[in-house]
This record gives C-alpha cells, sequence and structure tokens, in this order.
C-alpha cells in the first residue's frame, strides 16, 4: 500500500461523492487539518481512523460546514455533477443529502421519541416544537417509517422519552437516516452501545449502502467494527491523511500498526 494519492479503485473518479483540495484549519497556531488531496464516496463505508487528536472529528465538521475551513475547497458531486459546498451554509449542506451524526449525544428532553424524530423533517417554517403538529401529512407519511427504526432498535418506551445515553444516540442516527442523506458522516455512533445494538447498526448501515445511493464514513474507536464493514479505510495522523487503502492493507501497515493499532490488531 502506497502513501494517501486519491487514486486506485477505492478512489474511482466515476463514483466519487466528495473531493476536498487543500483544506486547512488551525486553532491557537497549531494546524489540526492540512489535507491536501481527499476524496470519498468512492464505495459503501470508508473508515477514518487515527490516535486522539488527530484531525477526524474536525475534518467531518469542515464537510458540513460546522467549522470554516482557514482555506481550501470542498465539492461535491450530485449525479456526477460539481458543485463547490466549501461556503453553503450546514443546513444548506444538510438539504442537498450531506449529514453528519453528532459525536456529543443531543436530544431534546421536552420531546417524546416520536415528535423529537418528526421535527428532524420539518420544513423550515415548521421547525418550531409548537409547530411540528400543523404537519400533518409529514407526519401520517414518516410515522410508519419511524415504526419501523423503533421496531429494529427495540426502543423500551417507543411511545415515551428517550431515557438512556444509548436511545438517544440511536435517535440521532435514525434522525439522520429519516433525511434520505448520500453522504452520511457518522462521528463514533457506537460509542456506549451494546454490542447487540452495535451489530444492529453497522447492518443498517451495510443494508442501506448496497441498497440507496448512499455513502458512509465513519470515526469510530472500536476497530474492530471498522476493519469489519468498511470496504476502505484512511487514516489520519497530525493533521494529515497519511495512508489508504483496503482494512488488511491498514492492518498490515507498519507504520499503522505502530503508531495507532497495536499488536492485538496485526
Amino acid at each position: 500500500m502506497d502513501n494517501y494519492s486519491g487514486s486506485g479503485t477505492a478512489t474511482d473518479q466515476t463514483t466519487k461523492k466528495l473531493h476536498l483540495k487543500h483544506v486547512a484549519k488551525s486553532f491557537g497556531g497549531r494546524k489540526v487539518v492540512d489535507v491536501e488531496d481527499l476524496t470519498l464516496g468512492c464505495c459503501g463505508i470508508e473508515g477514518l481512523i487515527g490516535p486522539n487528536g488527530a484531525g477526524k472529528t474536525t475534518l467531518m465538521s469542515i464537510i458540513t460546514h460546522g467549522l470554516k475551513s482557514d482555506s481550501g475547497e470542498v465539492f461535491y458531486y450530485p449525479n456526477n455533477c460539481e458543485m463547490e459546498i466549501s461556503n453553503k451554509r450546514l443546513d444548506e449542506i444538510a438539504r442537498l443529502g450531506i449529514v453528519k451524526t453528532n459525536q456529543i449525544i443531543q436530544d431534546f428532553a421536552s420531546l417524546t421519541i416520536m415528535d423529537s424524530l418528526l421535527l428532524s423533517l420539518s420544513t423550515p417554517k415548521y421547525e418550531r416544537f409548537y409547530k411540528i403538529f400543523s404537519e400533518g401529512d409529514l407526519r401520517k407519511e414518516a410515522e410508519g417509517e419511524i415504526e419501523e427504526y423503533l421496531d429494529y432498535f427495540h426502543f423500551e418506551n417507543p411511545e415515551g422519552y428517550a431515557t438512556s445515553s444509548g436511545e438517544k444516540k440511536l435517535l440521532d442516527i435514525i434522525r439522520c437516516l429519516l433525511l434520505k442523506p448520500k453522504f452520511l458522516l457518522m462521528d463514533e455512533p457506537t460509542a456506549g452501545l451494546p454490542e447487540d445494538q452495535t451489530r444492529k447498526v453497522m447492518d443498517l448501515m451495510m443494508k442501506k449502502t448496497s441498497e440507496e445511493d448512499l455513502s458512509i464514513l465513519i470515526v469510530e474507536h472500536d476497530l474492530d467494527v471498522i476493519l469489519e464493514v468498511s470496504e476502505s479505510v484512511h487514516f489520519m495522523a497530525e493533521g494529515k491523511v497519511l495512508f489508504q487503502g483496503s482494512p488488511a492493507e491498514i492492518r498490515d501497515h507498519k507504520t499503522v500498526v505502530e503508531k495507532y493499532l497495536g499488536s492485538s490488531h496485526v
């Protein structure tokens, strides 16, 4: 496996969803993201791994414009047409189909599970707690799909409120899926979930990418999960994407093993 170059089977230019060029971000004089050339979305599921502080979450936030980069360009390719999204607002990017789950659990304690999910689907003029009930057609259309997700994950009280951190994490994932994304960024999606729910999340992601026009980039500290579900894995350290390859190639790469994986993953 060579140093990362943005070329090869895993970066087929005809299927890419995103392309980052010369993207950089610094905090307090320290450059936390320094990506020269990165192509994403060329396969169903890609992993993004690296040590703490490598810049993984910052990179994801730059893509969705949760953070503005200091320099560089981000291009999106809907229907193989190039579109620069570097200066678009976060909500505009989401409406284009680029959506990100939250690393830190966020939820509305005053909303039931159903109403919390319906809020994510509300059109902008109804995007207020007291107005979501005005969209009767939306509620009717979405309830069936929502109930399928709630049954799949076996929520303890689907008619009530999310009480555990695990259920709130799952709600965040479901909210993103309800938006029918084309490119989904998942930041530690299974952190804090029990093993059976982790398996369900990953099984669902693999099913979605095989059946729908969806590409997924996952940051996950559970390396067994990343190496099992990803078709391609990017290794990031000190703000740079240093290597890219199959899970087997990443596992066998001397530098990645020494600096990150450890002997247990060899």
